[in-house]
């Protein structure tokens, strides 16, 4: 089977991505990078910390350049952070650059997911299960705006989710 250069596999925080992204990479034989931590590894400090000192918006400057690096590598699969999808040009370079498989999971098995979770920025709320909420409805358009394929997820395994994946992959590199 022909592999498109970069697989990119962006949705929400907790759908899989990195999890999903591991074994897929595995199974194609390709190398599996996560952009959240190649951003830690740069700049030699948790994403939390990030946030506090430079804001979402400091943040999101950097991993606008760490997506333009990682892209430009081939015989990849790379999963991207929650927000990645939120700058246009973002979108645009994951989808010209790469297949993007979105990873779609509802809101309620995303909760079950993170809720203990203390990593994540964007969910340390007083209602993070609102949050979620909240972060889906304005996420999900802008996911399927950038992504090839949209994969749903959340009832199966992730060993499930990457066959899934290796057979809409099958399928564009047939057409």
């Amino acid at each position: 089977m022909n592999h498109p250069r970069c697989i990119v596999l962006v949705g929400m925080p907790g759908s899989g991505k990195t999890t999903v992204g591991r074994e897929l990479a595995k199974r194609l034989g390709l190398r599996f990078m996560d952009s959240d931590h190649e951003i830690e590894v740069r700049t030699g400090v948790k994403i939390p910390t990030i946030f506090e000192i430079e804001g979402e918006e400091g943040f999101r400057k950097r991993e606008t350049l760490t997506l333009d690096e990682l892209t430009h590598e081939s015989g990849m699969v790379l999963a991207t952070g929650g927000g990645a999808v939120i700058k246009p040009e973002n979108r645009a370079l994951l989808s010209s650059r790469g297949v993007v498989i979105y990873l779609n999971v509802p809101p309620h098995v995303l909760w079950e997911r993170t809720r203990h979770d203390r990593s994540r920025p964007l969910l340390q709320v007083p209602d993070p299960r609102g949050r979620l909420q909240q972060l889906f409805i304005a996420r999900d358009p802008l996911y399927r705006e950038a992504a090839h394929v949209v994969v749903e997820g959340g009832r199966g395994t992730p060993h499930a989710m990457v066959r899934m994946i290796e057979k809409e992959l099958q399928t564009l590199c047939e057409h």
